[in-house]
């Protein structure tokens, strides 16, 4: 399986003929590659070769040499463990070079992973966690039309087999619902999945059926007539409506011992019949392809971001906190390059400040949190700062693919309002319980739990600017204004509102559990016990040194959070302190109980999580002994 020397450098005219050689070849490279690693999804990948072939050579307008050219189409591989495909075309561009594809392919350290990352600068953002690659790809078509004004195409390549996840169907829902012409999702109906055939195997016609229900056009054709794709994909080009392409395939197409046959899914080929279907395709060709030029046109500038205060309270007002967070949203709208979304919550949410202030930014995703999150990370690719609103217990719902944007190192921005018992009445499937340890274990996230309106604020400007996933837990009631506008809260933080150097407890708390904290340190000084409180208003990462300092100086704490105890605020405390090889007296009080319905008082007090339950956990870590 050596390589011959180029033969053929195939343009923007190339014929069908031409085409073919060059499918054969992505086949011959993607069975090389994935031999060679000894892992990899080479049939997943014949079956989509006639596809790809036709798009690069004759549709793709793409600059090769510029992939940050603001005019070049976008091609995103839903279907990521197709890696070996995308990596030929790669090579074919001439962008990846014989050795890296065939020494590098999924080994440790090599930018070629077993699904594609944007570690590659032709690649927009991690896929392979199926049914994303599609939301994002609509995601990327809406920044192009409604932000950028770029001629742009998004195309996506996808399986048949993903087309069974809900995400897939949000994703189509929005391409109709926005008429997004400048969409086209490839389906690669090759009938089978990793463990048999797929839920429809070749009914084309049923997924027909379904995408325009959706309101998207569809074609469907042969797809490997390379005829009938060139002119599916030329129609769909033509900017009229979003499409979807099925293309009846068959899957390992082109070597005959593994086409169409289960069992070979996420199998390399061993070397011996690799060796024959490297024979069978034709041998290894080394065509180079520069296809279609992306439109000629000056590069977007955005105006430069204007002067925009943030709001200022009073101490002592009653404000809460996802009200805050709407009107800081509201002045940084004075930077062009922050967008909202929101999951049909914003009135709850208080985006809807944003909406009214900057209404063509504002992008409301209704209740499709998963899409909601997508077109976040895609409007992050193309260079924008999103932020992203819903109840917190419905981010849950969008938690892989807040988990991949952490892959494709996407800044963002998310709010999650109505967290914890503390919202009442509405009841348990309302309640965030498992926010905070969802967004702590997010790689490389932040994790923010302000407890007024002027912390709010603050936290919620400067996440305009912090890297990675960042997360704002906000809360339904309001409550009084503890700090002076000119506060500073820097991330990694956190406030000391009550000290004395009598203090022979901590209250640790964030949020509403702040407030609490407060209410038990007063009814505790009327003990004469003296009770440090300390405002975690950053759960990750930990103020370590300050939770240290506490527990050195007061050698006991009582952590108290609206949130279950797995993976919240008391183990950040917990795991700060162990890491510090401390180990003071520990309180940790969480809602451990099934909440129902009721109001906020009598629900922080049946969750053991109140003012009275958090002074008498300090009482019995003190020994109730307080000062003369």
């Amino acid at each position: 399986m050596t390589a011959h020397a180029p033969t053929e450098q195939l343009g923007p005219g190339t014929d069908l003929a031409e085409v073919f050689e060059l499918a054969q070849q992505l086949r011959v490279d993607s069975v090389r590659a994935s031999t060679s690693a000894g892992s990899g999804h080479p049939t997943s990948s014949l079956s989509a070769a006639d596809l790809m072939a036709v798009l690069m050579a004759r549709h793709l307008r793409y600059d090769w040499d510029d992939p940050g050219n603001p005019a070049n189409d976008h091609l995103v591989f839903s279907k990521g463990h197709a890696s070996p495909l995308l990596y030929a075309m790669f090579r074919a561009a001439g962008v990846v070079g014989e050795d890296e594809l065939m020494r590098t392919y999924r080994r440790f350290g090599s930018r070629l992973q077993g699904h594609p990352t944007p570690v590659l600068p032709w690649v927009d953002v991690a896929t392979g966690s199926l049914g994303q690659g599609i939301a994002y790809a609509v995601g990327i078509a809406l920044a192009g039309r409604e932000l950028e004004r770029q001629p742009y195409r998004v195309w996506t390549l996808c399986g048949d087999s993903e087309m069974a996840e809900g995400s897939v169907w949000e994703a189509l829902d929005k391409a109709g619902r926005h008429r997004l012409a400048n969409f086209v999702a490839v389906v690669d109906v090759n009938r089978l999945g990793q463990c048999g055939p797929t839920e429809l195997g070749w009914d084309t016609g049923a997924y027909a059926r379904r995408a325009e229900a959706f309101g998207c056009r569809t074609i469907t054709i042969d797809g490997h007539d390379l005829g009938a794709v060139d002119q599916a994909l030329a129609t769909a080009a033509d900017d009229q409506a979003p499409t979807v392409v099925l293309a009846r395939t068959v899957k390992g197409r082109g070597v005959s011992e593994v086409a169409d046959q289960e069992g070979w899914h996420g199998k390399p080929l061993p070397e011996d019949l690799a060796d024959r279907a490297v024979a069978e395709l034709g041998g290894v060709r080394n065509l180079s392809v520069r296809g279609p030029r992306p439109p000629a046109g000056a590069r977007a500038t955005r105006p430069a971001a204007r002067p925009a205060p943030l709001p200022r309270y009073d101490a002592g007002k009653d404000v809460a906190t996802r009200s805050a967070f709407g009107k800081a949203l509201a002045a940084l709208g004075a930077r062009p390059d922050v967008v909202v979304l929101d999951a049909e919550v914003g009135n709850s949410t208080h985006t809807e400040d944003f909406k009214k202030a900057h209404p063509e930014r504002y992008f409301e995703t209704y209740i499709a949190e998963q899409q909601m999150i997508a077109t976040a990370v895609a409007m992050g690719v193309r260079g924008y700062r999103p932020y992203a609103a819903t109840f917190a217990a419905f981010l849950t719902r969008a938690h892989d693919f807040i988990r991949m944007a952490a892959v494709s190192q996407v800044p963002m921005a998310l709010c999650g309002s109505h967290c914890g018992v503390e919202i009442g009445a509405d009841g348990p499937s309302q309640m965030g319980l498992e926010d905070l340890a969802m967004m702590r274990a997010v790689h490389g996230s932040t994790v923010l739990y302000p407890s007024d309106a002027t912390s709010a604020t603050a936290l919620t400007a400067a996440m305009a600017d912090l890297p990675g996933i960042s997360y704002l837990r906000t809360t339904r009631g309001a409550y009084p204004v503890l700090y002076a506008p000119e506060e500073n809260f820097p991330v990694g933080g956190s406030k000391t509102p009550r000290r004395s150097d009598h203090d022979t407890v901590t209250l640790v708390g964030a949020g509403v559990t702040l407030h609490e904290c407060l209410a038990a340190a007063d009814q505790l000084a009327a003990d004469g016990i003296h009770a440090r409180v300390v405002d975690l208003y950053c759960v990750k990462p930990v103020d370590a040194a300050t939770l240290a300092r506490a527990a050195r100086e007061t050698g006991a704490l009582v952590i108290a959070e609206d949130h279950h105890p797995e993976g919240g605020l008391g183990e950040a405390v917990l795991s700060a302190l162990s890491a510090e090889r401390l180990a003071p007296a520990v309180a940790h009080l969480a809602v451990t109980v099934l909440p129902g319905s009721g109001t906020t008082a009598e629900l922080l007090d049946d969750a053991g999580i109140s003012r009275t339950h958090i002074a008498r956990a300090a009482r019995a870590l003190t020994g109730g002994q307080g000062l003369p």
